[in-house]
């Protein structure tokens, strides 16, 4: 199948990649339908959440564990039967990353981590009941942090 999109022009995605969101992302509900796109560097940890029913939306986003080590998640029963989990292995997490012209405030919201189900394709943005974390985690410092700690 092909996608014309804003950011990678036209591309071809495989029907089986494409995850489902039944509530879309918080301010884009009505983008349900989403494929994860990687980047050259097949070791970087980031990625793209690219929508397939508004090709303009392209989120950037990170696996928030290979920027802070101890980030530490619980996920409510609600959403593992939501999502139809039933083993962790099955899990991927990302973070949404935003990206300002200043890239020394990159930054990834670990208060609300992007869950997909790779076996049923199903995902969901989760809101997590904790003051832990925050939407603005500034990567580079975080990064920083793990330098002089190693």
């Amino acid at each position: 199948m092909k996608l014309n999109t804003k950011h990678f022009g036209e591309i071809d995605i495989d029907e089986k990649g494409i995850i489902e969101f039944e509530e879309g992302i918080p301010g884009f509900e009505t983008a349900r339908k989403y494929v994860l796109l990687g980047t050259e560097d097949e070791e970087s940890p980031f990625r793209w959440l690219q929508s397939m029913d508004k090709p303009e939306l392209a989120f950037a986003v990170v696996d928030p564990f290979a920027i802070k080590e101890d980030y530490d998640i619980e996920i409510s029963d609600e959403i593992i039967s939501k999502l139809g989990i039933e083993k962790l292995e099955e899990v991927l997490v990302y973070a949404i990353v935003v990206v300002p012209e200043d890239l020394t405030k990159m930054s990834m919201n670990l208060k609300a981590p992007v869950i997909i189900n790779t076996c049923n394709k199903k995902g969901a943005q989760v809101v997590l009941d904790t003051d832990t974390y925050g939407v603005r985690h500034y990567i580079l410092d975080e990064l920083r942090r793990q330098r002089k700690d190693a």
